[in-house]
């Protein structure tokens, strides 16, 4: 799997959320940036996002995702 893919199977999902994908074959990083997300607690966060790539990750199209969370505001003030 492509990392633009892993990028537009999310954005279409979530309406107002940016992702930003590292990675390549079935490992990736993602930086999510989505103030409706980085409202909710951590646990449901990551929900929300496995259960948009559930199927990816149940046929081995995807292995390993290591997850963070940003509001629009935080991300914009990133260094």
């Amino acid at each position: 799997m492509q990392s633009i893919e892993v990028k537009q199977l999310i954005e279409a999902e979530l309406p107002d959320t940016q992702v930003e994908v590292e990675g390549e074959g079935c490992n990736f990083q993602l930086n999510v940036i989505s103030d409706q997300l980085a409202a909710l607690s951590p646990v449901k966060r990551q929900q929300q996002i496995y259960a948009l790539l559930n199927k990816q990750i149940a046929d081995g199209s995807i292995h390993a995702i290591t997850m963070k969370f940003f509001s629009r505001e935080a991300w914009a003030s990133r260094g």
